[in-house]
């Protein structure tokens, strides 16, 4: 469980890549912006809860585990840095909101624009803005739905991230099998020579890796994660005559 909240820290550096038709030479700053993203958070992080630690280092004696670092900022600043931080989290969260969706409904959008999804709907641009209203709509209701829900359940915290999670490490998990499929076993099939440890080794860590964090969820994130991953199979194999056609794919190339 801790793993996954420290992987929580980085989950949304990926999210740069959706607004790669947005940027100027994507093919180089995209890259930077996800490594420099990584580097960033990973530095600011780490630094702040080695202070966070340092001021109060039996972790134990938090009134409240989630909300630690405002326990933190109240004895090194008194009431006046603790309401400060609440104002910048407020901001913060707030900001990434914004961030996390316009991220989605782009993606969404690149989806139904090249038809793997109703082109109606997710494919709509507002005239004059070029806005995806609809998936910004949609989004913004999935998200209030779910966290009320998570409310009632229990503590919405902890299984908003472990639900997160779900999605995130499958997602990283099939992009280190990618990467060893592309330049191991295609590689192999066209006469190209992989090498061991950058094309397959490597890759087959990281899945294993994953897999092993994203196995130890709980049940509340395993149960509904699962059912969405089953209504986007069921959706596919909708779409593809039940698995008897190859499936939509999306136009990355550059236009």
């Amino acid at each position: 469980m801790a793993t996954s909240f420290a992987a929580l820290t980085y989950i949304g550096f990926d999210g740069v890549t959706t607004l790669a038709e947005d940027v100027e030479n994507p093919k180089r700053n995209v890259l930077l912006a996800v490594v420099l993203t990584c580097i960033f958070a990973g530095v600011c992080s780490g630094f702040e809860s080695y202070l966070g630690a340092r001021v109060w280092p039996d972790w134990r004696s938090f009134p409240e585990v989630t909300t630690a670092f405002m326990d933190i900022c109240r004895r090194v600043g008194g009431v006046l840095l603790f309401n400060a931080m609440g104002v910048t989290l407020i901001v913060a969260a707030f900001g990434s909101g914004l961030t996390g969706t316009l991220g989605a409904a782009r993606l969404l959008f690149g989806m139904g624009r090249d038809g793997v999804l109703p082109r109606k709907f997710f494919g709509y641009l507002k005239p004059g803005s070029s806005t995806p209203t609809y998936n910004i709509l949609l989004i913004g209701g999935i998200a209030f739905v779910g966290a009320v829900a998570l409310y009632h359940i229990g503590n919405a915290y902890e299984h908003a991230a472990e639900l997160l999670n779900f999605g995130a490490f499958l997602a990283f998990m099939g992009v280190n099998f990618a990467c060893f499929w592309q330049f191991t076993v295609k590689a192999k099939k066209t006469g190209a020579s992989p090498k061991l440890l950058r094309d397959a080794i490597l890759p087959l860590i990281g899945f294993g890796f994953c897999g092993v964090i994203w196995f130890n969820l709980n049940i509340i994130a395993k149960t509904v994660g699962g059912i969405w991953f089953a209504v986007g199979i069921i959706y596919v194999g909708f779409k593809t005559n039940w698995f008897r056609s190859a499936p939509v794919m999306i136009d990355f190339r550059e236009s």
